[in-house]
């Protein structure tokens, strides 16, 4: 190839520039691919930004600064039927966590003794990796016991975490986006509604009147008489405030259908585990049947459980139980997951206040909150209760879960043997769920 003078000096400046932005490159000044010298006022910002994060590093609490190791777990059960998880570390730091699987607190005791060999002498502050250490070193991961056990250990070091640099988790998980949390009452009678209704609860969950004696193919009776009692709870209720029926997989799926058909007039808030939650067809196909919200997540784990839930759309609102589901970041996953799925959060809580303060941290810091379960706000086991008012818990400002426990009136309540209740068929004693 012949080249030309015109060519020469056009290729010999083309080269001069390629060479001047390898030479800028080298000198660490590549922007976007382009070359440019750096400027006294980039230096300038950058010197100020390095400024900045020592002020930061400086600020934070010494303690935090200095090595943290867990010294021990302890776990002691607690009436009703709660299992208690504390994390001691060397700096005199202890976490709370709520490690139970409702009816086998001692299994999951024990399930937590047995993970303490790996979290004694590390630094509790590794959340996620010690998260991640525990599941997946365990190669039958998930199932009720091991991912409760899980769950409650990440509660207690999310605690140890927040109380170590003086802020509650939520600023740990981005930042309140919200001021207040919505909380519901359960309706366990007309009376209990009355009540709630004065203590300033607006919504409410009541359950199936009889379940419907546990048929499999339900009479017109047990049919009216579960319609008529919704009915009842939901005129006290009144058309300001709302109110949820938990068929608590308890039902077929053909009593199933013709119930919520019937309930349908009355406007449940949602309809919670209509079915077995373990068939996501079988509950998509209930969804799809009606215009009523349908909730579920309060027997399934981690992630990886809600997803099937969410790509059948067999649900809309998901429940998943900070104490089972792997803890509170995990919470914040299935959160996010529901979000892209246009769905909402109802954390499930039948536990106690540690429960309940995990599910107020992530309440505070997930867009797609709905409403926040509980069944005691407090009294008797933590130093400051949380209260209602105007159906919300006002947000909780304390470092880390924002609970310390009252130890003097725990002390008539420690020790318990609760068991799960045992229900049966009215008709013939055969086995029912409850």
């Amino acid at each position: 190839m012949i080249l030309n003078d015109n060519s020469s000096r056009s290729r010999r400046a083309f080269l001069k520039k390629a060479f001047a932005g390898v030479a800028a490159s080298a000198a660490g000044a590549t922007v976007f691919g382009q070359s440019k010298p750096v400027s006294a006022y980039e230096d300038s910002a950058e010197t100020a930004r390095l400024a900045q994060s020592r002020r930061m590093q400086d600020a934070l609490p010494d303690r935090y600064k200095d090595k943290f190791r867990i010294t021990k777990l302890e776990t002691f059960k607690v009436k009703r039927c709660f299992l208690f998880l504390k994390i001691h570390t060397d700096h005199g730091i202890v976490g709370l966590g709520e490690p139970i699987t409702e009816g086998r607190a001692d299994t999951c005791a024990e399930a937590v003794r047995e993970i303490a060999p790996y979290l004694i002498g590390k630094d509790p502050r590794r959340v996620i990796h010690h998260w991640q250490a525990i599941y997946r070193h365990a190669f039958y991961r998930g199932g009720p016991i091991l991912t409760s056990a899980l769950s409650g250990i990440e509660q207690a070091l999310w605690d140890i975490k927040g109380k170590a640099l003086g802020v509650p988790v939520y600023e740990l998980l981005g930042g309140p986006t919200r001021h207040r949390i919505r909380t519901y009452a359960h309706a366990r009678s007309p009376e209990a509604v009355r009540e709630a209704k004065k203590e300033g609860f607006t919504t409410f969950k009541t359950g199936v009147r009889n379940k419907l004696g546990g048929s499999i193919i339900a009479n017109n009776r047990q049919i009216a008489e579960a319609v008529d009692y919704f009915a009842e709870l939901r005129e006290i209720v009144g058309d300001d405030c709302d109110i949820g029926i938990d068929f608590h997989g308890a039902i077929t799926p053909a009593n199933a259908k013709i119930l919520i058909k019937e309930l349908e007039p009355f406007n449940p808030w949602f309809i919670e585990e209509p079915i077995q939650c373990q068939d996501v067809g079988g509950m998509a196909e209930i969804a799809r049947g009606t215009h009523l919200p349908i909730a579920t997540g309060e027997r399934i784990f981690t992630k990886w459980g809600f997803r099937d839930i969410l790509e059948q759309r067999a649900a809309t609102i998901l429940q998943p139980d900070l104490c089972h589901a792997g803890g509170i970041f995990e919470g914040r996953i299935i959160a996010g997951m529901a979000e892209a799925y246009y769905g909402s959060i109802a954390p499930h809580n039948p536990l106690g206040p540690i429960s309940l303060a995990c599910g107020l941290q992530l309440a505070a810091s997930v867009p797609n909150f709905l409403c926040q379960e509980q069944v005691t706000l407090g009294e008797g086991y933590i130093k400051e209760p949380f209260k209602v008012v105007e159906g919300h818990i006002p947000l909780p400002t304390g470092p880390g879960l924002g609970i310390e426990l009252d130890e003097d009136a725990l002390a008539d309540k420690l020790g318990h043997e609760w068991r799960n209740p045992e229900t049966y068929n009215e008709s013939d004693g055969s086995v029912v769920d409850w």
